[in-house]
């Protein structure tokens, strides 16, 4: 849509800008219902119910009321007002989480002929009232004080946070530790608009694809040289797990240099206070919404920086058809999957 109403392509107020604005919203827009729907059919529960209840907390009456600053009740001095939770994350979660254990709960000792009646207008009853009255402006508050504290580290010294944090970030990854900041950057999104941690943290892919590409070129195994054309390209698209697990790692050398282009990457990108807009593709998701400018430029010097830093250094020193692989290592799976399905 920035590229489009850039170039005059189309205008902000036709229609084609309205459904391609529905598009690329609505998932963002209705999140409390698709994450409740999933978190619940993650840990065992009705999923459907936790549906049910996001599109409660996002339902439309009650996002104007939260426009208004509006009270859902007070008692005395204090005031439960009505939150927005379009776009939140936190809120749902705990909520999915709500309606499994009250589930499991009241079919401990309900007969099995009332369940059907009652079970759902109990759990959707409870858990709305719980979450629109205490968990949901809590948990939004604490997710709001989280993003602008992310914000405000990263403000004392970007630039060195930015390179320290992208040298190490694939690490984070082989441990499937990177998931943390997953929900950091939904609620940047969510909150902010924008989020300048993911703007960091994202050049990360193309220092994976620099290392993998020149392995590509250097390569005389016609094996090993197709898959560095292929992880690189999947890479440089977003997907790095062909690159990082399949290449980089096996060879030391390679990984160190991979880790030594993200974090000049990275310290450009800090240097610069580059933001993200979305979370497409690299250079995509650095269009500002108004119009293409310096922060896209400048994400696109860091992201050749960083290709340029890694590929150079792979091509020279981090590798060598003499080199030993390692045994393909085997993809991080995300803790918090690990702890559900336990």
């Amino acid at each position: 849509m920035a590229i489009f109403t850039t170039f005059h392509i189309i205008g902000d107020t036709s229609n084609v800008y309205m459904i391609m604005n529905a598009m690329s919203d609505a998932v963002f827009y209705f999140l409390p219902i698709l994450i409740g729907f999933n978190a619940a059919k993650r840990l065992g529960g009705n999923a459907t119910l936790a549906a049910v209840i996001g599109g409660i907390i996002a339902y439309p009456t009650l996002l104007t009321a939260a426009g208004k600053n509006l009270d859902i009740m007070s008692i005395g001095f204090i005031h439960f007002p009505f939150v927005s939770y379009t776009y939140s994350v936190f809120p749902m979660i705990v909520a999915a989480w709500m309606v499994v254990k009250l589930e499991k709960w009241l079919k401990t000792w309900m007969p099995s002929y009332l369940q059907a009646i009652f079970i759902p207008a109990i759990i959707i009853g409870v858990v709305t009232t719980v979450t629109l009255l205490v968990t949901g402006p809590v948990i939004t508050w604490l997710a709001d004080g989280l993003a602008h504290g992310v914000q405000t580290v990263i403000g004392f010294n970007s630039a060195i946070f930015g390179g320290l944090i992208d040298g190490f970030y694939q690490i984070l990854v082989i441990f499937g530790l990177h998931w943390g900041l997953v929900p950091l950057y939904v609620n940047d999104f969510a909150t902010l608009g924008h989020s300048y941690l993911f703007a960091i943290t994202g050049v990360t892919i193309v220092g994976q694809g620099g290392s993998a590409l020149a392995v590509a070129l250097k390569s005389k195994n016609p094996s090993l040289k197709s898959l560095g054309f292929a992880a690189g390209i999947s890479a440089l698209c977003g997907v790095t797990e062909p690159a990082l697990y399949g290449i980089n790692l096996r060879y030391k050398k390679t990984f160190i240099s991979a880790n030594i282009g993200s974090a000049v990457g990275g310290f450009i990108i800090g240097l610069m206070h580059v933001d993200r807009f979305s979370m497409a593709g690299f250079l995509m998701g650095f269009i500002n919404p108004k119009g293409i400018d310096g922060n896209f430029y400048w994400a696109a010097i860091a992201g050749a920086a960083c290709l340029a830093t890694s590929f150079l250094l792979t091509y020279f020193w981090g590798f060598n058809d003499d080199m030993v692989a390692r045994a393909k290592r085997k993809k991080a799976v995300n803790p918090a999957k690990m702890a559900l399905s336990k």
